[in-house]
């Protein structure tokens, strides 16, 4: 019987191998490991601490294993780490205090103790010393024992000052402080009475060296990776992933690619300019042209083609203006915080804090239009100062907002006719005004609302309102279920960063310290909530998200690094064939207990799921244009061997295709 089912299933499926993607519910970390920082040997192991990520290198066999919070690590950003041959593990210590212990056999122990811990004071860890099994954590105040063998706190002494690293020497524990001096006390003494302990002399600064042997031997590795962890903003488009840091903090001026599988960066500072160059604020993509990428920040605007810089638009070549802020002519500050394409290819661009030119439009002969709207004037001398999110609507509208304090705004554009209507004041339906100190993102859903992400929640521009020209934003509100018929608005108070609208409709926010938000195509139900405590999610701080509307995977740009969840909606299709709807995995063998895709639907279509027999096993309705099954029948068990038929239908009723599903049990 097992014979034939795979038979079936090499007719009928075969083709779709390659299409397969990740389990609905998969989690990634795509970490940088490329600034090598430490390396710690244990056995045939070497442990390599690069970008704040960690891998190890196993010489016998020369393979690599990537470690992060997909595969049993605690936290994001490693500080240090230090193998004791004695507990025979790897101390992990991350930025925020958390410890993991790794062993040899792979397996991670978490030890909260100090990261829970209410310490009055500096909790940073400054440097992490082995001695035997115990590991000597300096930090702000004091130092931390740890028993790498029992994974437990074993004692704290508190000195009141900041250590900078220790060590035992001569029978005595010593304790090295840029700030107040080299400190010690006899180790048979009670260590954890601060009055034992005194000072024997200066601070000295111990040089951090590594083994040139084995920094020379893990430098040949190739882990892959972007060369950087920082992805404030992201677009998904042609079937890639592109970046820029997004953020103003003197931050590489790089675009990092993700095709899939491989990474590209581009070249840092060339040689021919002659001002700063950090800061890549957005970046946009030529519709025509996947390798034709703008990217724009603190100084300019620059045009990339093949990942080659081509040109630099600045103050010599184009409209651009510098900040009003600062001096004429200072190359440092041309301010450009938004752009993007429209669908014939013309680029506009926005520079913030000029005199006069708020709006800039490259065409695609690489001729410059520039306007100047009153309305995006602050103080009459300068445009706002942070005009950002840049996006085209499904009618062609251009919409960006001003993140930034001073005038939290949203802003629509009519580039035919150089019209322009601006929201500086956020007013909801019962008539509140929103106090909102910043204006954050926008997006368009399916029904062509326009929402925006705030620093008090998100709202939107009802389609109706948008064609009415009115003011008045719409608060979801939230049935509260709690026998008093009262409402709460949607996410009220949380401070959206970042959003996107995925192939079912559903709204994904990602906020500034509460995760993401995954909310339904209503708008009334809260279907996930991700954060850095329950999920793999790498930061609660989620500060872009972009969405392969093929197979379904969100990106999460975070303050530490960058993840991706496999999500269950996809973009919907205008038909369904044959050959586009298909159900992954395929087969389902016995050790497979996950969910089972179906991809290639059209918008809400009716699915069903019936046995060879012909009983009805599950029915639903896609998810934009994915189905996803759980692998049981009506008894909720696991189905029992055999083909089953996925059988479609459009929200309208019309017939749409079938194929199937083999499971062997």
């Amino acid at each position: 019987m097992k014979q034939r089912i795979f038979s079936l299933v090499t007719l009928f499926l075969v083709a779709y191998a390659t299409l397969q993607a990740a389990p609905v519910g998969t989690w990634k970390a795509h970490r940088a490991y490329y600034d090598i920082t430490d390396v710690q040997q244990g056995g045939n192991l070497l442990y390599v601490l690069a970008s704040k990520s960690l891998y190890t290198y196993n010489k016998n066999d020369q393979s690599l294993q990537l470690y992060d919070k997909t595969n049993g690590l605690s936290g994001a950003d490693i500080s240090f780490i230090a193998w004791s041959q004695s507990a025979r593990r790897l101390i992990i210590v991350y930025t925020d205090g958390n410890i993991d212990l790794l062993s040899a056999d792979g397996q991670v122990t978490n030890i909260l103790g100090y990261y829970n811990a209410n310490v009055t004071g500096d909790k940073t860890v400054y440097g992490v010393d082995i001695n035997g099994k115990f590991a000597y954590l300096s930090t702000g105040f004091g130092v931390v024992k740890v028993n790498m063998s029992d994974a437990v706190i074993a004692e704290t002494y508190n000195l009141g000052f900041r250590i900078n690293y220790t060590y035992i020497a001569g029978g005595k524990f010593y304790a090295a402080s840029d700030t107040q001096g080299l400190y010690a006390a006899d180790l048979s003494s009670n260590l954890l009475d601060k009055a034992l302990w005194s000072r024997v002399g200066d601070y000295t600064v111990r040089p951090k060296s590594l083994d040139a042997t084995l920094l020379a031997q893990v430098k040949q590795l190739k882990p892959g990776g972007p060369k950087y962890n920082d992805f404030g903003f992201l677009v998904f488009k042609h079937g890639k992933l592109y970046s820029v840091p997004g953020y103003a903090d003197n931050l590489p001026a790089v675009i990092q690619t993700f095709n899939g599988t491989d990474w590209t960066v581009t070249d840092e500072k060339p040689a021919s300019l002659n001002h700063v160059f950090v800061n890549f604020e957005a970046l946009s993509v030529d519709p025509n042209n996947e390798n034709h990428v703008f990217a724009c920040g603190q100084t300019g605007l620059y045009e990339y083609l093949d990942n080659k810089m081509v040109k630099e638009y600045s103050l010599h070549n184009s409209p651009l203006q510098t900040a009003s802020t600062v001096g004429n002519n200072n190359l440092d500050y041309v301010v450009t915080t938004g752009l993007s394409h429209d669908k014939a290819g013309n680029l506009w661009v926005m520079n913030s804090i000029s005199p006069s030119t708020s709006i800039l439009q490259l065409k695609s002969d690489n001729t410059w239009n520039s306007f100047f709207h009153q309305e995006l004037m602050v103080y009459d001398n300068r445009s706002w100062e942070n005009m950002s999110g840049v996006m085209f609507d499904s009618r062609g509208l251009m919409w960006f907002v001003n993140n930034f304090y001073r005038v939290p705004a949203l802003a629509c554009y009519q580039t035919s006719t150089d019209a322009i209507k601006t929201y500086p004041t956020i007013n909801n339906q019962d008539g509140m005004l929103l106090h909102v100190s910043y204006v954050r993102c926008v997006a368009e859903d399916l029904e062509k609302n326009i929402w925006i992400g705030t620093s008090v929640g998100p709202a939107y521009l009802s389609a109706a309102e948008i064609a009415e020209g009115g003011n008045t934003f719409t608060q979801v509100k939230v049935a509260r279920n709690d026998g008093t018929n009262l409402a709460s608005y949607l996410l009220s108070g949380v401070d959206i960063l970042s959003m996107a609208v995925d192939g079912a409709g559903r709204k994904w926010f990602g906020t500034n310290g509460s995760g993401v938000y995954l909310i339904s195509t209503d708008n009334q139900t809260e279907i996930k909530h991700f954060t850095a405590a329950n999920s793999p999610l790498l930061s609660d701080i989620v500060q872009s998200i972009a969405i392969n509307e093929v197979s379904g995977e969100v990106y999460f740009g975070t303050s530490k690094g960058l993840c991706s969840y496999q999500s269950d909606a996809t973009k919907s299709a205008d038909t369904m064939t044959d050959e586009t709807v298909y159900a992954y995995p395929n087969p389902v063998r016995p050790d497979y207990t996950g969910p089972i895709t179906v991809v290639g639907l059209t918008y809400d279509a009716d699915v069903k799921i019936v046995s060879a027999a012909g009983y009805l096993v599950k029915q639903g309705r896609s998810n934009g244009g994915t189905f996803v099954w759980d692998g049981t029948g009506p008894n909720g068990k696991r189905v029992p061997s055999g083909i089953y038929m996925v059988q479609t239908a459009t929200r309208d009723g019309d017939k749409g295709t079938v194929c199937k599903i083999a499971f062997v049990n």
